[in-house]
């Protein structure tokens, strides 16, 4: 796609849109209108998006990837769309990202809530157990990892239930198949939903929705996607995806793990929470509430992703560099 954006046209555009790459009201996204087009006869950007796709499909082993340019939001409400009809069960987590019960809801679908247990010393969820599971269920939607890096097992979901479609809501897991863990694109699950802005440096809103099911997953993307997507976007989750799958984006994801294991040995002062998934810096100090330390952290210069009674979040992944890391090692030794 960045091959067909640089293209030199010849044409005189009567077009949309209609700054026509020429006018920029916003000068310092100068460089952004210049790669702002449309569908012209003159790029052929739509057959270069669907290249895209099917290479990345090859790199993550899936039957169907799909860019997404409104976050894992649409990729949730595509895959339910998808695989489920009007009156049908689907699982969803009472307390989940809005956008879970949204797509049950307009899928005419009937939403089955369930709970999960909290780790009171935490103040977080627990991961999913095959035992919420309930046998009329036409799809379940699975929260893996959490916003503090809890995994479930998609694999014994699976196994446990598998006439239903599997919808995993990997937001936060976009690095996992490139090095950090297993993805639940490989245990079995039918959809899974990645964030590429949330930890693997891509540009808010961009997003994946895997497809391993024998469904078109585009017919339900057709009908909740703009007509006029931001082919700049799409073309950097391309890039984004190429530099993940690269030597050097690798070597970046190993050297980010190791600098945050360093902080980890390196700190005294906090209890961390021990996970699966290294990119979730959960802490938490004796005497302190998760709503203090997080204030303590932000009059110190840091900000935290997310906070509860008993423990505050550090958000890592690329772009999270030493210096970053060291920053954050300076201001948890004052406490």
């Amino acid at each position: 796609m960045i091959n067909t954006l640089r293209k030199k046209n010849r044409k005189t555009l009567f077009t949309t849109p209609s700054h026509s790459q020429t006018f920029s009201i916003f000068s310092k996204l100068k460089q952004f209108y210049k790669y702002d087009i449309s569908e012209l006869d003159c790029y052929d950007i739509e057959k270069s998006l669907r290249n895209a796709e099917v290479q990345a499909a090859k790199i993550y082993k899936t039957k169907s990837t799909h860019f997404l340019t409104n976050g894992s939001t649409s990729g949730i409400i595509a895959a339910v769309l998808t695989c489920v009809k009007p009156d049908d069960k689907v699982l969803i987590w009472k307390s989940a990202h809005r956008c879970h019960k949204n797509a049950v809801i307009l899928a005419g679908a009937i939403p089955v809530f369930y709970e999960l247990e909290k780790d009171e010393e935490w103040g977080i969820y627990k991961e999913f157990t095959v035992d919420k599971l309930q046998n009329d269920i036409k799809a379940v939607i699975v929260t893996s990892p959490s916003y503090y890096g809890i995994v479930s097992d998609i694999r014994a979901i699976k196994q446990a239930c598998p006439n239903a479609y599997i919808i995993v809501d990997e937001a936060h897991g976009a690095l996992y198949p490139f090095g950090i863990m297993e993805s639940a694109i490989y245990q079995g699950a039918d959809f899974v939903i990645q964030s590429l802005h949330k930890t693997a440096g891509g540009l808010n809103p961009t997003a994946l929705l895997h497809n391993n099911s024998n469904l078109d997953a585009s017919l339900a993307l057709d009908m909740i996607t703009t007509t006029s997507p931001s082919y700049p976007i799409l073309a950097s989750i391309q890039q984004n995806i190429r530099f993940l799958n690269s030597q050097r984006g690798r070597k970046n994801i190993k050297l980010l793990l190791k600098n945050i294991d360093t902080l980890k040995k390196n700190i005294k002062t906090v209890d961390f929470l021990q996970t699966n998934d290294p990119t979730k810096v959960v802490i938490k100090k004796h005497g302190m509430t998760g709503y203090e330390l997080s204030e303590f952290l932000y009059k110190n210069g840091i900000e935290d992703e997310k906070t509860n009674e008993k423990s505050t979040m550090l958000l890592c992944g690329i772009g999270t560099d030493i210096r970053k890391l060291n920053r954050l090692e300076k201001v948890l030794k004052k406490l």
